[in-house]
């Protein structure tokens, strides 16, 4: 029993000390990038900055796209899933609020393309949200796919043109525009196919 307790103790404490290093580099990638495009910084940079080695870089992210979508999982993803969100529309608030709060470090990451680059994990993760979600309207409707890469494109494309922006809105704002946008067409819609019906 006290060894297995040590067992325990002992991965606590490995998994903390993991996690200061992984916050170390973190910050010090994100302070770089305050100054510099993504493409100018290199490992040994980030390395340099938090006095660290580049071994221990590779020992807990693969490059520097995997920092990104780190820094994003844990600063975000992990807050999030401890909300219980009872609407997508507050799920996209506090993400936009989000973005918003940190638009300097999002709009140079974002201009990032490329294999593993963050649109590519954050359409990811939008595609997962929007599947979950249409699955209760749309069923096993054969297009299903393609409605779903639909919207994550949309909302992927609009997140990035606004956050984009220089003087971009307040994210409350830019979710409402979002809503208007989306509610009033199909309202429209609505009001189309009911007269074509009649």
């Amino acid at each position: 029993m006290i060894y297995y307790k040590i067992i325990i103790l002992w991965e606590v404490a490995v998994l903390a000390d993991s996690n200061i290093t992984k916050r170390a580099l973190a910050a010090a990638f994100k302070e770089l990038l305050e100054s510099q495009s993504f493409d100018k910084i290199s490992i040994g940079d980030i390395c340099e900055k938090c006095q660290m080695n580049r071994k221990s870089f590779y020992y807990h992210f693969k490059d520097k796209y995997d920092l990104v979508n780190w820094i994003y999982y844990t600063e975000f993803i992990t807050v999030a899933r401890q909300q219980e969100y009872t609407m997508g529309w507050d799920l996209l608030e506090d993400l936009c609020v989000y973005f918003y709060n940190n638009r300097n470090f999002y709009r140079k990451t974002f201009n990032i393309d490329g294999q593993n680059s963050f649109s590519d994990y954050f359409r990811d993760i939008v595609s997962m949200i929007i599947t979950n979600d249409f699955r209760n309207i749309f069923g096993d409707d054969a297009h299903f796919d393609f409605y779903v890469d639909f919207f994550a494109d949309a909302f992927v494309c609009s997140i990035k043109r606004w956050i984009a922006m220089k003087d971009c809105m307040p994210a409350e704002e830019f979710v409402q525009c979002l809503k208007t946008c989306l509610w009033g067409t199909s309202h429209k819609v609505i009001q189309h196919f009911s007269s074509d019906i009649i």
